[in-house]
């Protein structure tokens, strides 16, 4: 597979151990799991919605109370209701928003990745991404089926929880829908053991 020029370029005389694109730029399971919550957001905000503002076009009146003052709403005073219809708006396009990013992860591909003795490198859209071997923890995920790989690096972040524990959620590098999924593992794993030698945890599935 011949590589983009910029891309043959930082990898000048290094050898090239594996050399694929990627079909997506995250795992599906991750985009599916952002549309599911998109699809609830907004079914919810537009149900609270309907039920706040529907009977406004049904010509009816509709009763509130606002600092303990019932305010009465119907066609020829509509001035009240700005307020809840901008807010209730602003939920409706947050939900449309995390819907469209959900189908636009699904069909986002996931650029050209190459593997060196040194190094994992990304080219997307003219932007290079080079990760050391080290910089990875060694923690895999593998899907044989799609072809999928998900590699975890050794930054991230900590997200707060209110319940429960800080928790600290590392960067991932998903390389997917690609053939010999199992033969860049094993060529991943060996560099990685190479440069750290932290034992891996490996999941496999499919």
């Amino acid at each position: 597979m011949s590589l983009p020029t910029d891309l043959q370029s930082v990898i000048g005389t290094e050898r090239i151990d594996f050399s694929v694109i990627s079909k997506r730029a995250q795992s599906l399971r991750k985009s599916l799991g952002i549309i599911a919550f998109g699809t609830v957001w907004t079914a919810l905000s537009s149900i609270i919605g309907m039920a706040f503002f529907g009977p406004l076009f049904k010509g009816e009146s509709v009763n509130f109370k606002v600092n303990g003052v019932t305010t009465t709403v119907n066609s020829d005073n509509l001035q009240p209701m700005l307020v809840p219809a901008l807010f209730m708006g602003a939920f409706v396009l947050i939900g449309i928003g995390i819907l469209s990013r959900g189908f636009y992860l699904i069909f986002q591909k996931g650029g050209h990745f190459a593997g060196t003795a040194n190094r994992l490198i990304r080219y997307h859209k003219g932007n290079i991404n080079s990760y050391d071997w080290e910089q990875f923890s060694g923690n895999m995920e593998i899907n044989n089926k799609r072809g999928d790989i998900s590699m975890q690096l050794r930054t991230g972040k900590m997200v707060s929880n209110r319940n429960s524990p800080d928790k600290f959620v590392p960067d991932i590098i998903y390389i997917s829908g690609v053939p010999d999924i199992l033969d860049i593992e094993k060529i991943c794993r060996k560099r990685i053991k190479e440069n750290n030698p932290t034992p891996v945890n490996i999941i496999k599935s499919g």
